[in-house]
């Protein structure tokens, strides 16, 4: 066997996200070729094919676990709004501030104005924060542009991130995020355009990976969104959800027909919508980050997610409004602290969970046989560790297929 360029890793402890009886690898060892994990196992099972291979690294101490992903983010947009985050301590609404042209229409305007050039640059000091902390896969959503130039230019600077910083990026095509200012009371009317306009063209120049939507009652109606599910299905593109987040509309259900990657936020989910997701295999992606900044109270329904056996993954949200969040570690600890959530529960949803809330469990998420070799080394004494502190960054070094991109 040719061993050239096959990388060895030995490892004190390893967290691999598998989720069965080897969750926990001690003494372990790691073989990586090509970026990818060949061979995982205990040091001293390792198969004597391998002797000869130089230990590229050896971590004496400390944990190993998967790259972390952060599932759902609208990293790139223009502007600022802490001037809502002052309007809503003095008593004002998220809800009440957007009908009034606050919210996501003032980010809109922001990123309408901005150059690609300047949100990659505003973007690129977001992302950087998040790679710190050991992330190595995340999804950026487009949303804040509202037409077919501006949704263009914010997937194409999402592209940009991708060539310009060792992480694998899932873009997300969000159109369907607000109703634009020019399509006042023509909601109909702008689903048809994003539909037949947007989609195809982001579409037919490769920018979109998944098609998302904002089913509320200050977002589109689930007939709406239907039209843009059918759509995406026309153009073999996955589809999510953005659900139940002010109000229970159902979307988690209709998401769950067209067999949905993931439906997020769902603080007003109900038992029906937490079957229909079971039945569909459908990721729950809850956002502590959103639930603590705007106050909320409504807990989502963490038992009924548990009871059906619904995978659950958890991401930063990190967007303008409502979380400007840069920490998925902090998503750890709230997701405990807020949610009730397990320290593994919380582990796994940014990673195994997170992964499949992506469509990429199949190649990212775990420490496993055939996966890529994303993995981060952390200072730590056990796993749980990453939940419990909080304001604290333990990330020793972050490895992208096999090779160190962070230390």
């Amino acid at each position: 066997m040719n061993t050239e360029n096959i990388s060895l890793f030995y490892a004190a402890n390893i967290y691999t996200a598998q989720g069965n009886n080897e969750q926990i690898i001690t003494d372990a060892a790691i073989v990586v070729a090509k970026g990818i994990i060949i061979w995982l196992g205990e040091k001293s099972t390792l198969p004597k094919v391998y002797d000869s291979v130089e230990v590229t690294q050896s971590f004496n101490n400390g944990w190993i676990t998967p790259g972390l992903i952060d599932c759902h983010t609208h990293l790139v947009y223009g502007g600022n709004r802490a001037d809502e985050f002052r309007k809503r301590l003095e008593g004002q609404s998220y809800e009440s501030i957007a009908r009034e042209g606050g919210g996501i229409i003032s980010t809109v305007k922001a990123t309408r104005c901005s150059s690609e050039q300047e949100l990659i640059d505003s973007a690129s000091k977001r992302l950087e924060g998040l790679l710190a902390e050991g992330v190595t896969t995340i999804e950026i959503k487009s949303g804040y542009g509202l037409d077919l130039e501006n949704e263009i230019k914010m997937l194409r600077a999402a592209r940009e991130l991708e060539n310009r910083y060792s992480v694998d990026i899932k873009t997300t095509c969000l159109a369907a995020h607000a109703l634009p200012p020019e399509y006042e009371n023509r909601a109909d009317d702008y689903i048809h355009t994003v539909c037949e306009s947007i989609l195809p063209a982001v579409h037919g120049l490769n920018l979109a990976d998944a098609v998302d939507a904002f089913c509320e009652n200050i977002g589109f109606t689930t007939a709406q969104v239907e039209m843009i599910f059918n759509k995406a299905q026309q153009l073999g593109l996955p589809v999510k959800l953005h659900a139940e987040q002010l109000s229970n509309q159902d979307g988690s259900t209709l998401a769950a027909s067209y067999n949905a990657l993931s439906v997020d936020h769902l603080e007003y989910l109900d038992e029906n919508g937490v079957k229909a997701i079971s039945e569909s295999g459908t990721v729950a992606v809850l956002l502590p980050g959103a639930f603590y900044f705007l106050r909320e109270t409504k807990l989502p329904p963490i038992n009924l997610l548990r009871k059906y056996k619904v995978p659950i993954a958890i991401a930063t949200d990190s967007n303008p409004g409502s979380s400007p969040c840069n920490s998925l570690l902090l998503m750890l600890n709230m997701a405990c602290t807020q949610f009730s959530m397990t320290p593994d529960e919380a582990l796994m949803a940014v990673t195994h969970h997170a992964a499949k809330a992506l469509g990429i469990a199949d190649k990212q998420g775990q420490i496993k046989i055939g996966q890529q070799a994303d993995f981060v080394h952390w200072d730590i004494e056990q796993p749980e560790d990453l939940a419990y502190y909080f304001g604290n960054n333990p990330c020793l070094q972050v490895f992208k297929k096999g090779e160190v991109v962070a230390f």
